[in-house]
C-alpha cells in the first residue's frame, strides 16, 4: 500500500506537539497532538475480515502510515485497537457503532421529517403541567418515543464514528453504501437528523479533505499562537 497522501504527516504532527502553542489549539486536551501506532498490513487484514469489511482507501491508508486514531478533528480521531481479540472504535460515543451491521449501505435518508416535526410539537412543556411529577413522567414519555426514531440503530448502519465534538456531536464516516468513503455530522443531540459535511464549494467530504483540513488548520493556528 503507497503511502501517498500521507507521507509525512506523522512527524508533522509531532513536530506541532512540541510546539508552544500546541496547548492553544482546539481539542488539544483530548489528543495532545499524539498518535496510535500505525497499524500492520496483517492487522489491517485480520480487522477487516473480522468486521467483514473494507474500510474506505484514504482511512486504511491512514491507519498504515500515520496512526490507529489520535490527533485529529475536533477531540482527535478515535482509536482503532483489538481489546480481548476483538478490533473496535475506543471514544466517547463509539459504542453507538454496530460493529456487526458495518457492510450494510449506510442510509441516506433518515427519519421522516414530518414524523419529527410531529414529535417536537408534542414535547412537553413544564407549564403545561400542574405537578413536577407529571411534567417528569410525560418527559419520559416523550424522550423514549423521540429516542425510538432519532437513534434507532437502523440510521448508522454501515458507518464508523470517527470523533466527538462536546456535547454529544459526533461524525461518522460511511463505510458502506452509495455515501463510501464521505463524513457525515451528527447532531442528534441538537434535534437534527444526520446530515453530509460539506466543503467550502459545496463539495462532499473525504477523510482525506476533513484530515488535512484540520492540519492545515492546527498548523496556521499554532503558528499565529507563537
Amino acid at each position: 500500500m503507497s503511502e501517498g497522501t500521507w507521507a509525512g504527516v506523522r512527524k508533522q504532527i509531532q513536530a506541532l506537539a512540541k510546539t508552544a502553542g500546541a496547548s492553544t489549539m482546539f481539542g488539544f486536551h483530548g489528543h495532545r497532538f499524539s498518535l496510535e501506532d500505525p497499524l500492520t498490513e496483517p492487522e489491517l487484514a485480520e480487522m477487516e475480515e473480522q468486521l467483514g469489511v473494507r474500510l474506505p482507501e484514504d482511512y486504511r491508508e491512514f491507519l498504515t502510515h500515520v496512526g490507529a486514531g489520535g490527533a485529529g478533528p475536533a477531540y482527535g480521531v478515535f482509536p482503532l485497537r483489538r481489546i480481548h481479540g476483538r478490533w473496535r472504535w475506543d471514544g466517547d460515543g463509539a459504542d453507538l457503532v454496530d460493529l456487526t451491521r458495518l457492510s450494510e449501505p449506510f442510509p441516506v435518508q433518515g427519519p421522516d421529517p414530518e414524523l419529527v416535526r410531529a414529535l417536537q410539537e408534542k414535547c412537553p412543556q413544564e407549564d403545561d403541567c400542574e405537578e413536577d411529577e407529571d411534567f417528569d413522567q410525560a418527559w419520559k414519555t416523550w424522550d423514549e418515543e423521540w429516542g425510538r426514531v432519532m437513534w434507532n440503530p437502523d440510521r448508522t448502519v454501515g458507518a464508523i464514528v470517527l470523533c466527538h465534538l462536546g456535547c454529544a456531536y459526533r461524525q461518522w464516516l460511511v463505510v458502506s453504501g452509495p455515501e463510501r468513503g464521505r463524513i457525515w455530522a451528527d447532531d442528534r443531540a441538537d434535534e437534527r437528523d444526520l446530515q453530509p459535511l460539506l466543503g467550502p464549494g459545496r463539495e462532499p467530504v473525504t477523510f482525506t479533505l476533513w484530515y488535512q483540513g484540520w492540519l492545515e488548520e492546527a498548523a496556521r493556528a499554532v503558528a499565529a499562537s507563537r
